[in-house]
């Protein structure tokens, strides 16, 4: 042991010989009469050269104020002379790391029982009083750094500029520290990923996660508590299953932590006889860090013989695509199941004593995105297109299959659903949603406007000029671009573009990209510096309030916390992407609030308004190349042709092409964000005729009323039209005689509507048989289509195993016709010869009817300004009664419930007092 120690010692020393006689740690600034000294090192060191920029003090300038500045080269072991020399004669020495204080507390030692008459006072992450100065707990950025040199130089050396510039940062880090964005913007599994059908569990269960982005179930309703390191995966299950009354724990495991070391904690759970179900999700890579391959290679029949040599129970595979197991000889005792089976097999094997487990096998989404681009994976010919007008906005589609590219759709009629073609990687689990919405459309690709490709000659473009290229801030000598978008959208290559374009101007440049999480969607920002030295680029990171540049490629992430200390309303040019994409909150929120104008008011208060620039890129982008992948670019090509880049159109061009990933088609698309930048009607009419405006929603009592006026009429006739009329007209009478506005009558107008207009077999025949649907329908998709739909009739007998639902059944393309004259049997609705209307939901929606008009009679008897908003919330209670069959009668339920505490908040008012004669 002593020689042991002997030797520690000894290579500490000879480490700190070594980096003594090469020089590692240096001095950068000295002064004449020292004072006050900064050591630092690393990422830190270029931090503190801005910050000390930022706060005016040059090299020249320190030799005046008694400013010295440290550069360590080998943070540990601190090599002591050096420090030591540099120390002597300072009154005080501010050391600035990131993280935990490894050279903070090296020189406090080293300096303990040195020369007491010269010894400094030394901090960092604390004072002298022991107040934090520094977090230990995130990266330290320019404005904090600068901050604390200036707060710890004013005790020692008084100066007008450093006191405005501390004030200045004082009052960034507190209005930071109190902003709070309007909502957030969350990472989230990938569309189709394995992991948003694999991580769910039965009714009473709960699982936990560990490694692999199975992790973020955790943040989910999964279920899904606490995790390990990597290879502790369900271990903690065997420590707390003897103290609890739960006699059983899901597990969700990757195959990629499997192979690195979960098999050992598989096998300590078969040691200790623990009741646990490992869920082991094989996608055919590490999607977590960027889809590589995984060592080893197991195959899913050698992971079973794996596991059953390991001693455990039984062992089952759940598998997208079991055909493909038709020639392949399983282990004895391993099952074969489709993927739907997995929630059936979770309830079998929770009842099985000791450890069990489950092979989820799909391959990653991303993986399968990859490899179809590059040919390496079949693409199947089939896409599913959602008919908005059927579509009851009840968000079971988003409940089976956990998708994020199944978008809101904001419609006259309400919110609706969308599949965003571009972002959808044909998992397919949302058809499972009981809804007679859903399209299979084959033998078709997304539509591309000619824009896309040909000869740009054709569109009859005005010429486009060349902007005036700007040069850098005066003040500062530099250009400071804050890229902001969402993850696995091309964010990093436009910094990547525009790093490369600097290059190639004969400009310094840096880049620093801020992910987390970013290939799940989460928020990416690309910090992207310029100058004409580099010299000038002391930080990769821009300094608060510092931007000139803001390429909101993604509104929430460009008005979030960390992108808003970086902006300022008298300095920051933008272009802002005005399509608002949607959170991933909202697959698990139907009704959730985007505050979208509430989006645009914070980047409103924190950009120029002189030179902020709003444009719907994606919309614009996807229309123009097919694919809203191309968004970005067409931002970076608007800003460019705004004058708002410092960096000429040949370099940029160029960079494109260096880049040689889809170089055509950035080109192109960097062109189209040029031209709408100069002309957007030249942009217009290229589009004209390629897709289909979406109708204005209604807002004023007037414009709801003329709306769904002509909707009853195309629903059934004008009686119908004119009975609503009536109800409504009586409301707006009511409403105004108690001194209310119009918030009650639109209530009503929108939700009677609503009950009066159900989707029976009529009105989905005629929504099928509308020219609308064949309009948006060709507006989305080119080539041969072949059409089928997805319909659980009441007639056809036979319910799904998995659900319990009427199944549903695929459609062909004859049923368009039989669509089309259904369509024209819709007089028959409500008569003695509707076949339909016998059913059981069918006399259950025009009860519905009959009370929701009982209830506004029994409202407008006693309505008064005092309970307004009451009334209001009771005739709003249609909205919760969304979606078809089974999903509509379980919202009935609800909206039953609801209506009763309602109405019993409404027998208990008080009537309104009688003034007094």
């Amino acid at each position: 042991r002593e020689q042991d120690h002997r030797l520690q010692r000894y290579k500490g020393f000879a480490a700190q010989a070594f980096a003594r006689a090469n020089k590692i740690d240096r001095l950068i600034w000295d002064s004449p009469n020292p004072k006050f000294g900064i050591v630092t090192a690393g990422k830190s060191y270029q931090d503190v050269r801005q910050a000390l920029f930022e706060l005016g003090i040059t090299e020249e300038v320190a030799k005046d104020i008694g400013l010295r500045l440290y550069k360590v080269g080998m943070p540990w072991p601190l090599e002591p002379e050096g420090i030591r020399d540099f120390c002597e004669g300072l009154d005080e020495v501010l050391v600035v790391e990131e993280k935990r204080e490894v050279i903070e507390h090296q020189l406090r030692w080293q300096l303990y029982n040195w020369k007491p008459n010269v010894r400094p006072t030394v901090v960092g992450k604390h004072d002298e009083n022991n107040n934090w100065l520094l977090p230990p707990e995130n990266e330290l950025d320019v404005g904090i750094i600068a901050h604390a040199i200036a707060a710890r130089m004013s005790k020692l050396y008084k100066n007008n500029e450093i006191q405005k510039k501390l004030k200045y940062f004082s009052e960034r880090q507190k209005a930071a520290s109190a902003y709070t964005p309007e909502i957030n913007r969350t990472p989230y599994f990938c569309s189709g990923c394995p992991h948003n059908s694999s991580t769910k569990v039965p009714e009473g269960s709960r699982a936990t996660a560990g490694i692999g982005c199975h992790i973020m179930s955790i943040n989910m309703d999964r279920n899904t508590e606490t995790f390990t390191q990597m290879g502790g995966e369900g271990v903690p299950w065997v420590g707390q299953s003897p103290f609890t009354n739960e006699k059983h724990m899901f597990v969700n495991l990757g195959d990629g932590t499997y192979m690195h070391s979960g098999t050992l904690a598989i096998r300590q759970s078969v040691i200790a006889g623990v009741n646990v179900t490992y869920k082991i999700l094989y996608n055919d890579a590490v999607a977590m860090t960027g889809g590589q391959n995984i060592e080893g290679n197991l195959t899913v029949p050698q992971i079973c013989a794996q596991l059953k040599a390991e001693g455990v129970g039984r062992v089952a595979i759940a598998s997208e695509y079991p055909e493909n197991y038709a020639n392949i000889t399983l282990p004895k005792g391993v099952e074969l199941h489709e993927r739907d089976k997995l929630m059936a097999l979770q309830e079998e094997m929770r009842d099985i004593t000791g450890v069990t487990a489950i092979i989820y096998d799909q391959t990653c989404a991303a993986e399968k995105r990859r490899k179809r681009k590059r040919g390496q994976m079949v693409d199947p010919d089939k896409r599913l297109f959602i008919n908005d007008e059927v579509c009851e906005g009840c968000g079971d589609c988003s409940v089976q299959s956990n998708c994020v590219s199944v978008e809101p759709l904001e419609t006259p009629l309400g919110r609706k659903r969308t599949i965003n073609q571009s972002g959808c990687n044909k998992d397919y689990s949302c058809i499972k949603g009981f809804c007679p919405s859903f399209v299979t459309v084959r033998g078709a690709k997304p539509r591309k406007s000619k824009a896309g490709m040909g000869d740009l000659s054709s569109f009859n473009l005005p010429d486009l000029p060349l902007p005036t290229v700007p040069g850098f801030n005066s003040a500062y000598g530099d250009c400071n671009i804050l890229v902001t978008g969402i993850g696995g959208t091309g964010v990093l290559t436009i910094g990547g573009l525009l790093g490369m374009a600097a290059h190639l101007d004969g400009k310094a440049s840096s880049v620093m990209d801020m992910m987390g999480l970013a290939q799940k969607g989460g928020g990416v920002m690309s910090h992207v510096r310029i100058a004409d030295s580099s010299d000038k680029l002391r930080s990769p990171r821009i300094v608060t309030g510092r931007t000139d540049v803001l390429l909101a490629c993604d509104s929430i992430v460009a008005a979030g916390k960390d992108a808003s200390d970086l902006l300022r309303a008298d300095r920051t040019a933008s272009v802002i992407n005005s399509h608002l994409t949607p959170i991933a909150d909202f697959v698990r929120n139907n009704d959730i609030d985007f505050k979208q104008a509430a989006v645009q008011k914070q980047l409103d208060d924190m950009t120029d308004d002189a030179t902020r620039h709003r444009v719907p890129a994606q919309e614009l982008a996807a229309a123009l190349m097919g694919d809203s992948i191309a968004t970005n670019v067409f931002v970076l090509g608007f800003a460019w042709q705004k004058g708002l880049i410092p960096l000429s159109l040949d370099a940029i061009e160029q960079g494109i092409r260096l880049n040689k990933v889809a170089v055509e088609t950035n080109l192109r698309t960097f062109f189209w964000g040029r031209m709408a930048a100069h002309d957007m009607d030249a942009i217009k009419r290229v589009l004209k005729g390629s897709f289909v405006d979406r109708p204005a929603i209604p807002k004023t009592m007037d414009e709801i009323l003329e709306n769904r006026t002509a909707h009853l009429t195309a629903y059934q006739d004008t009686a119908l039209a004119e009975k609503y009329a009536i109800l409504v007209n009586q409301v707006r009478v009511a409403e105004k005689a108690a001194g209310g506005k119009d918030a009650l009558t639109k209530t009503v107008a929108t939700y009677y509507a609503k009950l009066l207009s159900y989707k029976d077999e009529y009105e989905v025949a005629r929504l099928y048989s509308s020219e609308a649907f064949k309009q948006k329908l060709t507006a989305q998709f080119e080539g041969k289509i072949k059409l089928s739909v997805h319909l659980a009739p009441p007639m056809l007998p036979g319910k799904d195993a998995a659900t319990g639902k009427p199944r549903k059944r695929e459609f062909g393309a004859w049923i368009f016709p039989l669509f089309s004259a259904l369509s024209s049997l819709k007089g028959l609705r409500g008569t003695a010869f509707d076949v339909f209307g016998y059913t059981a939901e069918r006399r259950m929606e025009r009860t519905l009817i009959t009370d929701y008009e009982g209830i506004i009679s029994l409202l407008l008897k006693d309505l008064n300004k005092s309970n307004l908003s009451l009334a209001q919330e009771i005739a709003a209670l249609p909205d919760m009664i969304r979606g078809y069959g089974p999903v509509k009668v379980a919202n009935m339920a609800l909206a039953a419930d609801a209506k009763d505490a309602l109405l019993a908040r409404w027998a208990k008012q008080e009537p309104p007092a009688i003034a007094a004669e």
